[in-house]
């Protein structure tokens, strides 16, 4: 790589970082800068889930307030989520890369939707926290999931979290997005607790998933890459749980889309 094209690309992981901490869609921002670039569509897929490990802690760590009170919960969907996670690399590692570039158009339209969809699912999300908190005579319902949800709905949550770590460890785009909504819609807590609980479980199925990559397909990752994004995404992780929400969402988003359709075209054109 030129140096020019490692400047953009350590600029894509700041990005990529505080959207994560904040949305959930980075990964739209750093796989098609890489695939720009001429990086391939599996190599570049790998090499951003390393990357994303630093930026994935630290918005984990600046949601730690969130977090509070949410540890037996998170301890009980980790293993959904390493699980999944497993999955979805092994199928990145020994399905053919003919229907990786196949399958990715279909990945990315559906984040795209996701992410021009966030508006509104977001306003969702909140009223009806809003709604739940109020019918439980509190601002926020803070009980552990065990007491809160019937033995029916936590085995669905788990399977929630089982599939969505599955699509995370295969691709990763807006996986984050797409778990928040899943997870608002079954579990009975404030949004910005969720988007904590969404930090942890996203930093455990790229950590899982990056840790695969670097064990058994560590000749097919693009280090340069990897560190640029490791670099960016720490800086944007860490800014991005503090000042992320001040952020303008509508040019956030329509950035995301227009890099996104940009990978589609990569893609479909190689």
């Amino acid at each position: 790589m030129e140096l020019w094209q490692i400047a953009l690309i350590v600029l894509a992981g700041i990005a990529a970082g505080g959207i994560n901490a904040v949305v959930g869609s980075g990964t739209l921002i750093t796989f098609p800068a890489l695939v720009a670039f001429g990086v391939p569509p599996v190599v570049s897929t790998m090499s951003n889930a390393v990357g994303l490990i630093p930026g994935n802690i630290a918005s984990s760590f600046g949601y730690r307030e969130e977090l509070r009170g949410q540890w037996r919960r998170i301890l009980g969907f980790v293993p959904a989520s390493v699980l999944g996670s497993l999955t979805g690399a092994y199928l990145l590692l020994h399905l053919p890369e003919d229907a990786f570039e196949t399958i990715v158009p279909v990945l990315l339209v559906l984040a795209l939707v996701m992410v021009v969809g966030q508006p509104g699912l977001s306003r969702y999300l909140k009223n009806r926290s809003v709604r739940r908190a109020q019918r439980a005579g509190e601002e926020h319902v803070a009980a552990s999931v065990g007491d809160t949800l019937s033995t029916g709905r936590y085995i669905l949550v788990l399977v929630v979290v089982f599939l969505t770590a599955i699509y995370g460890g295969y691709f990763a785009a807006a996986q984050g997005i797409i778990l928040i909504a899943l997870l608002g819609l079954l579990l009975p807590d404030d949004l910005q607790r969720l988007n904590g609980l969404k930090n942890v479980l996203v930093l455990v199925v790229n950590t899982v998933s990056a840790s695969t990559y670097i064990i058994v397909g560590h000749d097919r990752l693009n280090w340069i890459a990897v560190i640029c994004i490791a670099i960016g995404s720490l800086i944007g992780g860490y800014f991005g749980a503090r000042v992320g929400r001040k952020f303008s969402p509508v040019l956030l988003r329509t950035f995301i889309v227009i890099l996104g359709l940009v990978a589609i075209w990569r893609i479909l054109t190689l």
